[in-house]
C-alpha cells in the first residue's frame, strides 16, 4: 500500500484503509446516541461514522478507523478535503475579514472568482458570473434570469433530472422519494421531457437520441408551446439520476432546438462541473455551449459556494436587488475556490480526473465479468457508476446495492447509492486518491459482489 507521510486533514495522515473497531465503533455510537435525541428523524446520513479527520483519499473516523472515500462529500471535495491550497487562501481570507455581504461592502475574492469562471465556461462570448451558496439557489437563479431575460415562464426538464431542494427545484427534480413525498403543492410552469437514457429506452439505444429528441420537441411546440419556454435545464450527466450519459447527438439537437426558438440552455453542472469528468465541465464532452451554466459542490472546495455564469446579455437583464443573498458569495469560500483553481491546474486534476476513470472502468469491468447482476457501467473520468440489476432482466435490483453498500462500509469503504430505482451504485472519489487505494476499494467491492 502506497503510503503518504503528511497529506490535508492532519499529519501523518496514513493513505491505507484500516479497520481498528468494528463498524460503527464505540464513540460512533455514542455520538450516534446523541443525534437521536438532538436531531430530527429525517435528517438522515449514508455512513454510521463520525469523522475526526480526511485528506488525500481517506476519512478517518473517531474510533481511528480509515476508510477509502469514493463520495468526496457528494463531489464536493473534488481536490481532496482540506486540500493545501484551499486551506492556506481560505485561512489568509478568516484573519482578514469573514463576512460583509457583497451586497453591502463588495470584496475583491468575489470577482476573482467570476473573473475566472468567466474564463473557464464553454464559450467565448461575453460573461457574467453571479455567486451564491448552494447549488439549488443556483440552479433557481439561473431560472430567474431566464425568465427575465425572455419575458417567458415555463420551464422544461427531464426526466431522473435532480436539481435541488427548494419548492422550485425540487418541483423541478424528478424523483419523489425521498425529494418531493409529502412537500407539495409545487411550482407551477414547470414540464417535464424523457431524458435519452440508452440503457433503458423501450426500443434499444440506438433509437434513443433521435426517438426522445422527437418526444422533447414535440412536448414543447405542440403541448406548451415555444413561445412560452424560458429555458430548458439539463444536466449533462445527470446525478442523483444515476449518472445517466445522455444518448450521442441528443443535447447538441437540444441545444440547436432552443437556439432556433429563443429559449435558453441551461446546463446543471451542479455535480459534474470543475474538473469531476476529465474536463472543466462536462458539458465540453458534448461540444455544448450553455447560455447559462451553473456549479456548486466542488467549486468550494468544501466551503458553500455557487455560482451562475450566462451570456452577459442574458445576466445584465436582471433589475439592481433583484438578486441576491446574505451569504452569496461569501469571502471565506470564495478564497477556497481560488485554491481549488490552483490545486486543479497545478496538480493536474483533470489529467488525473481520466486516469481515475480508466481505473474504475477496468475495476468495474473486471467485476462484471463474475456476476450476471451487472447491467451497465457508465459515466466520465471521476463520475462513473454501474447499475444493478436481477439476473437475466432489466429490473432494477436495489437489494442487491443496499447489500453491497453495507459490505463496503463495514469493511472500510465509504460508496453511494443513486438511481431513479435505487439501484445504482456511483463513485465520486477525490482527485488526489491513489491508484493503490482505488484498486483496494475495488476489491473490497469486488468481494461483496462474490459474497452475494
Amino acid at each position: 500500500m502506497t503510503m503518504l507521510d503528511t497529506v490535508a486533514g492532519g499529519p501523518g495522515l496514513a493513505q491505507r484503509r484500516r479497520l481498528v473497531t468494528e463498524v460503527p465503533g464505540p464513540r460512533s455510537r455514542e455520538l450516534a446516541a446523541r443525534r437521536v435525541a438532538a436531531l430530527p428523524a429525517g435528517l438522515a446520513s449514508g455512513a454510521q461514522v463520525f469523522i475526526a479527520s480526511a485528506g488525500g483519499g481517506v476519512v478517518v473516523d473517531v474510533d481511528g478507523n480509515s476508510f477509502i472515500d469514493l463520495g468526496s462529500g457528494i463531489a464536493v471535495t473534488t481536490v481532496g478535503n482540506s486540500a493545501p491550497t484551499v486551506v492556506a487562501r481560505a485561512a489568509d481570507q478568516l484573519a482578514r475579514y469573514t463576512h460583509t455581504c457583497f451586497l453591502n461592502i463588495p470584496y475583491e475574492p468575489y470577482l476573482e472568482v467570476a473573473e475566472r469562471l468567466n474564463a473557464l465556461t464553454p464559450g467565448d462570448h461575453q460573461k457574467r458570473t453571479a455567486l451564491f451558496s448552494t447549488g439549488a439557489e443556483a440552479v433557481e437563479n439561473a431560472v430567474k434570469y431566464a425568465r427575465t431575460a425572455t419575458g417567458r415562464d415555463a420551464v422544461v426538464v427531464f426526466d431522473h433530472a435532480f436539481h435541488g431542494r427548494s419548492l422550485l427545484t425540487m418541483t423541478m427534480t424528478a424523483k419523489n422519494q425521498p425529494y418531493k413525498h409529502g412537500f407539495g403543492p409545487f411550482a407551477p410552469e414547470v414540464y417535464r421531457a424523457p431524458m435519452a437514457y440508452p440503457y433503458r429506452w423501450p426500443s434499444g439505444p440506438e433509437n434513443c437520441a433521435a426517438e426522445a429528441f422527437s418526444q422533447f420537441a414535440m412536448m414543447i411546440d405542440a403541448q406548451i408551446g415555444a413561445d412560452q419556454v424560458a429555458c430548458v435545464v439539463v444536466e449533462p450527466i445527470q446525478g442523483e439520476g444515476g449518472f445517466i450519459v445522455p444518448a450521442e447527438g441528443f443535447l447538441t439537437r437540444v441545444a440547436d432546438f432552443c437556439r432556433e426558438r429563443g429559449i435558453l440552455l441551461v446546463a446543471d453542472e451542479v455535480q459534474s462541473g470543475i474538473a469531476r469528468t476529465g474536463a472543466w465541465f462536462a458539458s465540453e464532452h458534448e461540444g455544448l455551449v450553455p447560455d447559462l451554466i451553473t456549479t456548486a459542490k466542488g467549486l468550494g472546495g468544501g466551503l458553500p459556494l455557487a455560482a451562475v455564469t450566462g451570456r452577459a446579455e442574458i445576466m445584465d437583464r436582471a433589475h439592481a436587488g433583484g438578486i441576491g443573498g446574505t451569504y452569496a458569495g461569501n469571502p471565506l469560500a470564495c478564497a477556497a475556490a481560488l485554491g481549488v483553481f490552483d490545486e486543479i491546474e497545478n496538480g493536474g486534476l483533470i489529467e488525473r480526473a481520466r486516469a481515475i476513470g480508466d481505473v474504475i472502468t477496468r475495476e468495474l469491468r473486471s467485476i462484471a465479468e463474475t456476476t450476471d447482476i451487472v447491467g451497465e457501467i457508465r459515466g466520465r473520468g471521476a463520475m462513473m457508476a454501474v447499475e444493478l440489476v436481477e439476473p437475466g432482466t432489466r429490473e432494477p435490483n436495489k437489494e442487491a446495492v443496499a447489500k453491497l453498500s453495507k459490505h463496503c462500509h463495514d469493511n472500510g469503504v465509504l460508496t453511494l447509492t443513486a438511481g431513479t430505482f435505487g439501484n445504482v451504485l456511483r463513485f465520486l472519489p477525490p482527485l488526489t486518491i491513489s491508484d493503490d487505494l482505488l484498486v483496494d476499494a475495488f476489491d473490497v467491492l469486488r468481494d461483496g459482489f462474490a459474497a452475494l
